[in-house]
């Protein structure tokens, strides 16, 4: 007797070309390549969340026991969390997928800088107009980023400050948007949600990574846009350049302010 066939809306494992799934795998296919069924799914996605949140209370504890200097124990602690962040995605999906390039459409085209520039500057706009809203009822605010920043400015050498610029502008779009744009969006998708949830799930997600309630609001149309060039390119790169063109003008004020 044959058993009942499986929901497509919950299905626990799916082929490599699952509906959603980044270009790149319909690139390998095309090429010939022999592609496995990803055995990773949503727990690899709150892994690096967990990891996240357990190096930073780790560096944060190691450094005060050792009285490490403020430039030391702010550039440590943005920068070990990465580790998980985007460290267990790139290893789960080499070790239980096709790799991070195939897997999560880990790459970059011309096609995917010029939608990541008109992505960015999108969330620039909107986020720009969100902020106005707010700081007409919540008065003048500012990012935990730049929050840091001036601390940087105040107790650090200027090498810090670049150091921290240069982790704003490149290395959290990198690290973020393998997290969510990455392993979350593709976790969500392989499971069988469709576009809509998977890209509201991961911008929610993404809004409350930042803990910043104040502008969650901004972080939510930032998430959007970024959730959406993926969905539109089915690739990383342009998430990634939308994501670093977002934070650039923020880097850049450290750097000069």
């Amino acid at each position: 007797m044959m058993s009942p066939p499986t929901s497509p809306a919950l299905r626990m494992r799916a082929p490599a070309d699952y509906p959603g799934c980044p270009v790149t795998v319909d690139i390998a296919l095309a090429e010939g390549r022999v592609l496995t069924a990803p055995k990773w799914g949503i727990p690899d996605a709150i892994i690096p969340l967990l990891g996240f949140v357990i190096i930073s209370v780790a560096v944060a504890a190691a450094a005060e026991s050792i009285g490490l200097p403020l430039p030391w124990l702010l550039l440590l602690g943005i920068t070990l969390p990465w580790v998980a962040l985007a460290g267990w995605p790139l290893l789960t999906t080499a070790f239980q997928g096709n790799g991070p390039r195939i897997d999560l459409g880990l790459r970059l085209t011309w096609r995917d800088v010029g939608w990541g520039l008109v992505g960015g500057v999108a969330a620039l706009v909107a986020g720009g107009a969100i902020a106005l809203a707010l700081q007409a009822v919540f008065g003048e605010f500012t990012s935990t980023a730049a929050d840091v920043g001036e601390q940087l400015r105040d107790e650090g050498p200027y090498l810090a400050v670049v150091a921290f610029a240069l982790c704003i502008a490149i290395g959290a779009p990198i690290a973020e948007e393998i997290a969510f744009r990455g392993m979350a969006y593709n976790a969500l998708a392989k499971r069988g949600l469709g576009t809509v949830w998977v890209i509201a799930l991961t911008t929610v997600a993404f809004s409350l990574f930042h803990l910043e309630p104040v502008r969650a609001p901004i972080l939510l149309a930032s998430g959007l846009v970024l959730g959406v060039l993926r969905w539109r390119t089915r690739s990383l790169g342009a998430p990634i350049v939308a994501h670093a063109v977002n934070n650039l003008p923020g880097a850049a004020f450290l750097l000069v302010g």
